[in-house]
């Protein structure tokens, strides 16, 4: 049975420009109550924007922004009940943790018994009672970030946006803060928007990603399906790592590689145009299981990658000059699949793994 509460957000039609550049054409998207939503894309694409657009820190040139099913398009930014953190945390540098925290709640006359309250209620959420009377700049980055997502927090917004807030940290911080935000969200069953140009955050902490590029919304979807089922080109070069080989088109279903004939998911254009294949590098098969599989032809190992728990294997096909592309073996399987750089090998492309795409490949 349909849910019959709008959702959390809901954007119709937002377009924005700035001067003559166009920054959002057109977008149309809704967001689920207590839904985790990335907003994905290159830098330029309009994901901060539309970010923005939502906060009522921007005003569009077209379109409606509902939120729980209010028209809030024209109402600023303290009207629209959400909570947001910046890639900068703008933590107020002379107050301590707990003044930061709290912040928000004074500055809406709270109770002070009940601001002490929150206060503590959050810092044991994130992990930094111990913390509550140091100064920002006596904490980690990781700690500044959770400050600044408790003070988000401490109003008790009904929406949370967080705009590119792990791309200042480095590696291990930001896997740690990955997995310590997901987890509060569902703890707490908020709605919340982040902003990324990351792919691996998208798909690591969202329900749902809004690909964007150029302005537009080019496929949404959970993250297995933007993974698995890229519905452009563009799509499938940004998210993961994706092998292209240029073809002509014989038909639905199957193309020709240079000496090669491949069949592959029908999703081509008609014979004779122009096409892209695609397929992902775990998806290429090796040594045994290929001899007897669809798409297998003789290829050659021009290099090997250790990559920890699995080695990437670039492979030259045969009658495929120019064009290599890589396999993902699991480290204890290479022995078996009989690889060793510069030797020769049987590689299969399996068609039900195989897509294809109008147009050429895109620039490596």
């Amino acid at each position: 049975m349909a849910d019959p509460r709008p959702p959390a957000v809901a954007l119709e039609g937002i377009a924005k420009k700035f001067g003559p550049v166009v920054a959002l054409r057109d977008v149309s998207l809704t967001v689920a109550e207590g839904e985790f939503a990335c907003f994905l894309g290159p830098s330029g694409c309009g994901k901060t924007t539309l970010l923005r657009i939502v906060a009522g820190l921007e005003r569009q040139n077209a379109g409606v922004v509902r939120l729980a099913g209010r028209d809030v398009s024209r109402l600023p930014p303290g009207e629209r009940s959400y909570g947001i953190v910046f890639q900068s945390y703008a933590l107020f540098p002379n107050l301590t943790v707990a003044r930061n925290v709290a912040y928000g709640l004074e500055a809406r006359r709270a109770a002070r018994a009940r601001v002490a309250a929150r206060v503590d209620e959050l810092l044991d959420l994130v992990h930094l009672r111990a913390h509550r009377d140091r100064y920002p700049a006596q904490l980690s980055g990781g700690e500044q970030q959770r400050v600044a997502l408790a003070r988000a927090l401490a109003p008790s917004p009904t929406l949370l946006l967080l705009d590119e807030p792990l791309s200042a940290r480095d590696a291990r911080v930001r896997v740690a803060l990955r997995h310590e935000i997901k987890t509060l969200q569902r703890r707490l069953g908020l709605t919340t928007i982040m902003v990324t140009h990351d792919q691996e955050e998208a798909l690591t902490m969202a329900d749902r990603i809004v690909v964007m590029h150029d302005g537009a919304v080019e496929q949404i979807g959970t993250p297995q399906e933007i993974y698995d089922a890229p519905s452009s080109l563009f799509v499938a070069r940004f998210v993961g790592h994706m092998n292209f080989l240029p073809a002509t088109s014989l038909g639905p279903g199957e193309s020709r590689v240079a000496d090669l004939r491949l069949r592959h998911r029908p999703v081509a254009p008609d014979a004779g145009g122009a096409v892209t294949l695609a397929i992902r590098p775990e998806d290429v098969v090796l040594g045994p299981a290929a001899r007897e599989a669809a798409n297998r032809g003789p290829a050659r190992v021009a290099a090997l990658q250790f990559l920890g728990g699995y080695t990437r294997v670039t492979l030259e096909l045969a009658g495929v000059p120019g064009r290599p592309i890589d396999c993902d073996v699991a480290a204890g399987a290479l022995p078996e699949a009989g690889v060793k750089e510069g030797g020769e090998v049987v590689a299969a492309l399996p068609p039900d793994r195989l897509r294809a795409y109008p147009g050429a490949p895109p620039a490596r």
